[in-house]
């Protein structure tokens, strides 16, 4: 019997174990129509923080967007370097149109049309560059000859000097010195070659720019009110007044710097061009007049056409007048550091040293002496546009119609009363309409001012 009872057992646990090999009964619920139900469990900010600091999520959305700006920057970059010879001869137009505009209202003024305003203002200028051009080049003419003996004795002079000062160089490091000079102007003589054919192709794009600069001048004078309130209907409804305020105050900006550049770059060539003419030194008038280019170029312009007068003086003249010019250099430029720029410059526009130094070295990387030109002038215009749409949003007038890049940026308390009078005036006044025209008395050279 117990042997019988021991096969029982063992065939119940194998019929158990085959019951437990059976697949699982069919389930249906998959096949139904109804959606199942999922839980999803979100991390909350404490975790999510914990794989992705918050720092880093705010510096990557940051870094995207710089990245796109830069890109952008980029693009247009390339795009004006493309069509520089339409763009910066429009550039120039800019410029002469902010010199020459007050002289253009005041003939609108005493009657005279836009058209014939322009014109003659337009003639007027074209009048004074060439005749000015023309007597600095009679001038060049008649030295020429005496200028070319005066450089032969002077590089004898500068030799002599250079034996017996403090270098104490001997005829024979003297000799090599010139013959090292002459073989690198020989083999440079491809790139010379080169260079005169590349000067010779840039003279026909100069001759193109400067007739687009002068039609462009034209229909600034006439038709730049019109232009910019073109310009501003292509906006959003609700961005043209705004805009079109901005421009009108940037303008003005626009037309203050240039007028106050062009009095300390004109100090600047008086200053120089006395002291090339007290010690009669070769070529002052075309010296002065370089002088007066360069120094359109804000911080070095001055500075570097300064060393080439130093440098004529030099050769021509010998070290004393070098350094007495040196002098004249170095004291025209303490008189527009100390007096000219903070007197003249620092009501016509409020920007930081630093920020003019590094606009200029800026524009001269990316657009070489055209960029170091515009730099300036496009961040002081700049500057006004965003202060004033960051305190007038809604395209209000200042409380005093003054433009506010011509405030100083550190003075806070100004700052403060302007945005108190600014709100007050929004409180009094309803705000300007933004219909499809934009108010032509808004653009008028009349309200920079009261």
């Amino acid at each position: 019997m117990r042997w019988t009872a021991r096969v029982r057992d063992e065939a119940r646990a194998r019929l158990t174990a085959a019951r437990q090999a059976e697949p699982p009964p069919f389930d249906e619920t998959g096949l139904t129509d109804q959606p199942a139900h999922i839980i999803v469990v979100e991390p909350d900010d404490s975790q999510r923080d914990q794989v992705v600091p918050r720092g880093i999520r705010v510096a990557a959305a940051w870094a995207w967007r710089l990245i796109l700006l830069v890109a952008g920057a980029y693009v247009l970059i390339k795009v004006i370097g493309v069509l520089r010879v339409v763009v910066i001869p429009v550039i120039v137009a800019v410029l002469l149109a902010a010199l020459l505009q007050p002289v253009a209202g005041l003939l609108r003024r005493r009657g005279l049309g836009p058209a014939p305003a322009a014109a003659i203002v337009l003639v007027a200028g074209l009048v004074a560059v060439f005749g000015t051009l023309a007597l600095i080049v009679r001038t060049f003419v008649n030295q020429y000859d005496d200028l070319a003996d005066q450089v032969r004795g002077g590089l004898d002079e500068v030799q002599t000097w250079l034996a017996r000062g403090p270098l104490h160089l001997d005829d024979q490091q003297l000799s090599g010195l010139v013959d090292r000079a002459q073989q690198q102007v020989t083999q440079n003589q491809g790139a010379l070659t080169s260079g005169a054919l590349s000067t010779a192709t840039t003279l026909g794009e100069v001759l193109t720019g400067f007739f687009l600069v002068l039609f462009t001048l034209f229909f600034f004078l006439r038709d730049g009110d019109r232009i910019w309130r073109f310009l501003c209907r292509l906006l959003p409804r609700d961005a043209r007044v705004p805009t079109a305020r901005a421009g009108h105050y940037s303008w003005h900006t626009l037309i203050a710097y240039v007028h106050a550049t062009v009095l300390v770059v004109f100090v600047d060539a008086l200053g120089i061009g006395i002291g090339l003419l007290v010690l009669r030194v070769p070529l002052a008038l075309p010296l002065a007049a370089l002088v007066f280019l360069g120094a359109f170029i804000p911080v070095v312009g001055a500075t570097v056409s300064g060393a080439v007068a130093v440098l004529v003086a030099l050769v021509t003249q010998g070290p004393v007048s070098a350094l007495i010019i040196l002098g004249v250099v170095i004291a025209v430029q303490q008189l527009e550091g100390h007096v000219l720029q903070p007197l003249v410059m620092g009501r016509a526009v409020a920007l930081h040293s630093l920020a003019v130094i590094l606009a200029i070295a800026t524009g001269i990387v990316v657009a070489g002496i055209v960029g170091g030109l515009v730099a300036v002038p496009l961040l002081a215009v700049a500057n006004t546009a965003v202060r004033y749409l960051t305190t007038h949003p809604a395209g209000s007038p200042t409380a005093d119609r003054i433009p506010p890049g011509t405030r100083p940026t550190d003075d806070d308390e100004a700052d403060a009363e302007e945005t108190a009078d600014a709100r007050r005036d929004q409180a009094e006044s309803p705000l300007p309409s933004t219909d499809d025209s934009v108010d032509a008395d808004d653009m008028s050279p009349q309200h920079a001012r009261r």
